[in-house]
């Protein structure tokens, strides 16, 4: 049986643009590839010019080597902690202004929300002195909440930036039917507006993860004491004066990375529906 295939400019642009978009999605995943099979190798190996090939011995050991001797561990449990306090609050107290902003009637809404979103235009090496200072005064140098408070009041208006404009995407006709049906306001927002919001939601959680993850300019100035040091500050600090052993520091950046990936693998869905509706709305 033969089958035949027919060319037709359709097919045509569907082939290319399969090609394209396997080569971007292989652009993409390489660099993980590759961190991957680094973080399996020896100095030896890694400067003797098998940089990007296959390990020739799979040295699992550098994973052991890095949780163990280097304290990924701690520095993991210490980002875990830190990024999922900041993810919470903010996102709690977030939704909750973006409600009051986007569906109460006072005359502040407006200038509120253009405060809020100002936070978006200040540098974070702007307030990098003054945060020091402060926490300084306060106390809480080289305390977990060095931390979380500056990174729950960056998150904030990006949070009540998305949530608004998801908001007011949102019919007021559904909360006023539940209020002639003796619904409450906060039942309303529980039942009502929350599982409306929950892409967005989504959305600004991924962008909060990242952002507090990833961080390492508070962390590093904040910070000083090693039981409380967050990742990307433990990992560069597994760099030595005199030597370092860079598959070791390969597999703490390959242990910082899994976990955004599942994330993402987890929430994905919600970010395509985040991203869909918000088309649609506009």
């Amino acid at each position: 049986m033969k089958f035949k295939i027919k060319l037709t400019k359709r097919n045509i642009a569907v082939g290319i643009l399969s090609i394209f978009l396997i080569a971007f999605a292989i652009i993409q995943i390489y660099p993980l590839i590759w961190l991957f099979l680094f973080s399996l190798k020896d100095n030896a190996e890694i400067f003797g010019g098998n940089v990007m090939g296959l390990p020739r011995r799979w040295l699992w050991s550098n994973y052991t080597n890095a949780l163990t001797s280097g304290n990924v561990w701690v520095y993991t449990i210490n980002s875990a902690l830190v990024t999922a306090i900041t993810i919470v609050v903010s996102g709690i107290l977030g939704v909750m202004a973006s409600y009051a902003i986007a569906r109460m009637r006072w005359k502040l809404s407006n200038v509120t929300l253009t405060i809020f979103l100002l936070g978006i235009m200040i540098p974070i090496h702007s307030a990098l002195l003054p945060l020091f200072i402060i926490l300084n005064k306060t106390k809480l140098l080289n305390t977990p909440i060095a931390l979380i408070v500056p990174y729950i009041a960056y998150a904030l208006p990006m949070c009540i930036f998305v949530c608004v404009g998801f908001l007011k995407g949102i019919p007021k006709e559904m909360e006023e039917s539940a209020f002639l049906d003796g619904c409450s306001i906060y039942r309303a927002f529980v039942s009502i507006i929350l599982p409306l919001i929950k892409p967005a939601v989504a959305t600004v959680s991924i962008f909060t993860y990242l952002q507090a993850w990833n961080e390492l300019m508070f962390a590093t100035t904040f910070i000083n004491d090693a039981k409380y040091k967050t990742l990307p500050v433990g990992i560069m600090s597994l760099s030595g004066q005199y030597s370092t052993e860079w598959g070791p520091i390969g597999a703490g950046l390959m242990i910082a990375t899994i976990p955004t990936i599942i994330i993402y693998i987890l929430m994905s869905n919600q970010v395509q529906a985040s991203l869909t509706n918000g088309a649609v709305k506009g």
